[in-house]
This record gives structure tokens, C-alpha cells and sequence, in this order.
């Protein structure tokens, strides 16, 4: 059955005006931009903030980053879901949304991403290595993920996203503590000794289920992968679905003493 002539051109309006809204957005981006402070200012910042919101929900968390650091906010998406940057969104519309381009990715986060981008108020931000896989291979041998997962994601995921981090004085996670023992204590507020920036986990205290029902809610585009026994979703050769009771993680880097990709420890 065709689609109405009407509800295309519905479509193609809302699409227009979308796009109108982020052009105008980034023509204005210079002026929204604050001078980013040092080191120093940054990490006495998240070092008070760690104990006055230590208990705080997200809104509350993210209102207080929308007024200290204003866009100089980067959120980090995987798009296992588009929880996180629809949340911060809220009070930042149009923020900077990093996902990281590992050429491995799945098709279906491909697509999400793509989704992601053409109907919310985002800007994505495409952070890549600084080789392509073809070059990978070129100089470490094929396949450097099976052989040396740990390089494979310091090459493709660590290093890239902490280039592009440096122009921001504040990074957004979706890091949730029920997802494995290494996560279980972390915090809503932290200083990032590693990229030289405040850290802040606005969803660490949510369940899976919560971050269901949220999307649920609110219509958030959440990929379909998730529904087919990924919770947990990274680059298609080290991802395989996971068991009833099993891990939320147990898919990741499967068989394989590795349970992190860097970018978090």
C-alpha cells in the first residue's frame, strides 16, 4: 500500500524545517562557544560538583552542564539507543554528539545513526581513526582485532575520541553501573585524568529496563539490535548476542580477556 501524497509532503516538511533549525544552529555555534578554561579550572570544577551532585537525577545533573559549560558539551553515542543524547538534548538542543566510526560497525548501527540524525535535535559528530581499515591492515597485518583487540581499539576508538574531545571542556556518557563489575561504581561527576576534561554519567543508577521504558515513552529511536539479544553493542566481529541471564556485556570481546575497549578506564 503506497503512502498518502499528503503525509510525504508532511514529511518532507518536518525534514526541512529540521534541517533549517540545525543550519540555523551552527551558523550561530561561534557565539554559543565559550573560551575553554584549563586544566586546572576544569578538574576543581568536577572535583566539587562529584560531592554536591553525587545523588542527583539526570535532569538535574544536566541542567547544571547546560549552564557551566554551555556547547562546549560533547555527548558520546554509541547508538545502541538515542536515550542519552535525546535526554541531553532537552537542555542543550542541537549538542555535540560523537560517535565513533570504527569501520566495523553493523549496518543496523549504521542505520541508527543515520536515523538519529535526520530526526533529532543533534548535531552528530563523526570521530574516525586516523587510518582507515584498509590502511590498518596495511601496516599491522589483517584482522588486528582478532590478534590484538586491545591495539585495534586504542587505534580506532581511544586515540580518535581523544582527539576530538579537546575542544570541549565536558563529556556526556551513557556508562551505566548495573552493566558489569568494572562499571558498578561509577560516578555521576568525575574528573577525566586521561583527556583532561570533566566526565559526567547521567544514567549510571539506570536499569536496562529503565532505559526501555524511557525510550519507549518518549519514541526514541533505539537500535533494532537491541530487541535481538544485544544489549550491549560494539563492532560486529567482537560483538555476538547474549543468553537469557547472562552479562549485559558477555557479547563483548567474547572469549577474549577483555571486558573494556579503553575508553572508560
Amino acid at each position: 500500500m503506497s503512502t498518502p501524497v499528503s503525509s510525504l509532503a508532511e514529511r518532507r516538511q518536518r525534514q526541512l524545517a529540521h534541517d533549517r533549525a540545525r543550519d540555523e544552529h551552527h551558523a550561530r555555534r561561534s557565539e554559543l562557544l565559550r573560551p575553554r578554561r584549563s586544566r586546572s579550572e576544569l578538574q576543581m570544577i568536577a572535583a566539587e560538583a562529584a560531592t554536591r551532585l553525587a545523588n542527583a537525577d539526570a535532569a538535574e545533573l544536566l541542567a547544571w552542564v547546560a549552564e557551566e559549560f554551555g556547547y562546549r558539551t560533547a555527548v558520546a553515542c554509541s547508538m545502541a539507543d538515542a536515550v542519552l543524547p535525546h535526554i541531553v538534548a532537552r537542555h542543550l538542543p542541537w549538542v555535540d554528539t560523537l560517535f565513533l566510526d570504527t569501520g566495523y560497525h553493523f549496518a543496523e548501527t549504521i542505520g541508527t545513526r543515520d536515523a538519529v540524525e535526520a530526526g533529532m535535535e543533534l548535531t552528530i559528530v563523526d570521530v574516525t581513526a586516523a587510518q582507515s581499515v584498509e590502511e590498518q591492515d596495511a601496516t599491522h597485518g589483517a584482522r588486528l582485532h582478532e590478534r590484538n583487540p586491545g591495539l585495534c581499539c586504542q587505534l580506532r576508538k581511544v586515540e580518535p575520541l581523544h582527539r576530538a574531545l579537546q575542544e570541549y571542556e565536558v563529556w556526556i556518557t551513557g556508562v551505566r553501573r548495573e552493566e558489569s563489575p568494572t562499571r558498578a561504581d561509577t560516578p555521576l561527576v568525575a574528573w577525566d585524568a586521561k583527556n583532561g576534561l570533566v566526565k559526567v554519567n547521567p544514567l549510571a543508577a539506570w536499569t536496562f529496563d529503565e532505559l526501555l521504558d524511557y525510550a519507549g515513552r518518549h519514541e526514541v529511536i533505539v537500535n533494532p539490535l537491541v530487541h535481538d539479544g544485544y544489549p550491549s553493542i560494539g563492532c560486529a566481529p567482537c560483538t555476538r548476542r547474549v543468553a537469557p541471564g547472562e552479562d549485559p556485556r558477555a557479547g563483548r570481546w567474547a572469549g577474549l580477556d577483555k571486558t573494556e575497549c579503553g575508553l572508560h578506564t
